[in-house]
């Protein structure tokens, strides 16, 4: 996933100057091996590229402005003590309202003459201050000064990378409700206009229309019948009716259709069960393979869950899953049991999920109107869970966030499960009763929550609560 940073080189004349021509060589090559696309200053447009006076900074904020569209976060960099009020003012003049990462060169206590010093250990509390003052938010590098050539260094970079794409991505984030709330699933309301005050929108689409549409297309239809293809080659099918695969083709070429009329990032849709009673089908493995292609897809029209699922797919550039922390396992205070129906995608389980029957209702609405989930144990990997709420009573958008890992112990059950341990969960599953969250967590295959936590909390305002156990 590209990310394109707009490069701030500090300089102060007190200093030398030669550092930032250094420094510029080394973090532009850094963040070339790192896939970044740089926006910066040229070395003919001020000493070595960097920015110390007024003037400096007007320049360097009239090429950001002029690549507003691409750029996606600001780096400060240190070479020497820098200008904090160039670094500021460059800021506030391009107006570009992105993250900003500070970035500082440790000295080498062997060459601390005047030809060699950098105090950029001092400079960058000075340029931080002045951020404060100008109220522009900023992130830290974990070390506080940190040579650019450093696997330090780089993680901060590939962290910083994920925070730019989740605030970029959520701030202009489109989502599709298909459906309506099922009657009793009051724990997935939502506040619309709290999700639109952070830039997120959301389009619905009545189940009526979506039926109407489906009903009209053939199973001759080159788009229906594409789309039965991929579903084949997606999961095994041998065990499903024709009937039901057909309805599951026709619906998923709507959801297409619908997802790229609107520019959608996401949907949720209401799953159960006017599906099954007036459509025949669940839509399960449909949402399965639009998760697994980074479009996530929420059971339950689950907005709020559907904005976890997608932070994490912009910070990891991985599908993500929504289940529920569903039960106890066995005697462990800190494991559980995550479990849904399933619309998991494919990579949570390896490959491995198959298509088959909801079994949770097949009981009231005919097993031959139930087909379409997709099942299977997920596989042993670290993940990050997330969860998005909107709170009315405060008016602000909240989360709780972490990471764990899904086990390889032992269980046989139906539908999409695994094993989690979670580090002091106990607390955590009280934080969320204490705080009325929802029972649907939204996990990642990957180690993103302090990317995430950054994201949400600086730049978007929200509150949110990192569980580490």
């Amino acid at each position: 996933m590209n990310t394109t940073l707009g490069v701030i080189i500090g300089n102060r004349g007190f200093f030398p100057a030669k550092l930032c021509e250094e420094g510029r060589a080394v973090l532009l090559k850094v963040l070339e091996q790192e896939g970044f696309q740089v926006v910066a200053l040229d070395p003919k447009a001020s000493p070595y590229g960097s920015v110390e006076t007024h003037a400096h900074a007007r320049l360097c904020a009239e090429l950001f402005k002029r690549h507003r569209e691409q750029i996606d976060g600001i780096l400060v960099s240190l070479p020497n003590f820098g200008d904090e009020r160039g670094v500021a003012d460059t800021i506030r003049l391009a107006g570009l309202n992105v993250p900003v990462l500070v970035q500082a060169f440790p000295d080498n206590p062997r060459t601390m003459d005047v030809q060699h010093r950098r105090d950029s250990f001092c400079g960058k509390m000075s340029a931080c201050n002045n951020l404060k003052q100008y109220g522009i938010p900023y992130s830290l590098t974990l070390l506080h000064t940190v040579h650019p050539d450093s696997e330090e260094f780089r993680r901060d970079l590939r962290k910083f990378g994920a925070t730019c794409r989740v605030v970029k991505g959520l701030r202009k984030a489109r989502f599709g409700q298909v459906g309506a709330r099922p009657a009793a699933f009051l724990t997935v309301r939502y506040s619309e206009k709290l999700l639109e005050r952070s830039g997120i929108s959301v389009e619905s689409l009545d189940l009526s229309e979506v039926f109407g549409r489906a009903d009209r297309l053939k199973d001759a239809d080159p788009d229906v019948k594409a789309k039965l293809q991929a579903m084949q080659k997606y999961t095994r099918t041998a065990e499903v009716p024709v009937a039901a695969l057909g309805k599951m083709a026709r619906f998923a070429v709507v959801l297409d259709r619908f997802t790229a009329d609107n520019e959608l990032d996401g949907t949720a849709i209401q799953c159960w069960t006017s599906m099954e009673e007036y459509f025949g089908v669940v839509p399960c493995t449909v949402m399965s393979m639009l998760s697994d292609s980074l479009k996530p897809s929420a059971c339950e029209t689950d907005i709020t869950g559907l904005a976890g699922m997608y932070a994490m797919v912009l910070a990891s550039g991985k599908p993500s899953a929504l289940l529920d922390w569903n039960n106890n396992y066995g005697d462990d205070p800190d494991k559980g049991v995550v479990f849904h129906c399933s619309n998991l995608p494919q990579t949570v389980f390896g490959g491995a999920g198959v298509m088959d029957y909801q079994a949770i209702i097949a009981g009231s609405v005919g097993k031959e109107n139930a087909y379409g989930t997709i099942v299977g144990k997920i596989k042993p990997m670290p993940v990050t869970y997330c969860r998005v709420s909107t709170d009315e009573s405060a008016g602000t958008v909240r989360a709780y966030l972490g990471e764990a890992r899904i086990t390889d112990d032992p269980i046989d059950t139906f539908g999409g499960y695994g094993v989690v341990h979670v580090p002091g969960f106990q607390k955590l599953l009280r934080y969320i009763c204490e705080h009325g969250f929802e029972h649907h967590v939204a996990l990642s295959p990957s180690l993103v929550a302090d990317a995430v936590e950054d994201a949400l909390t600086r730049y978007l305002g929200w509150q949110v609560y990192h569980h580490r156990g």
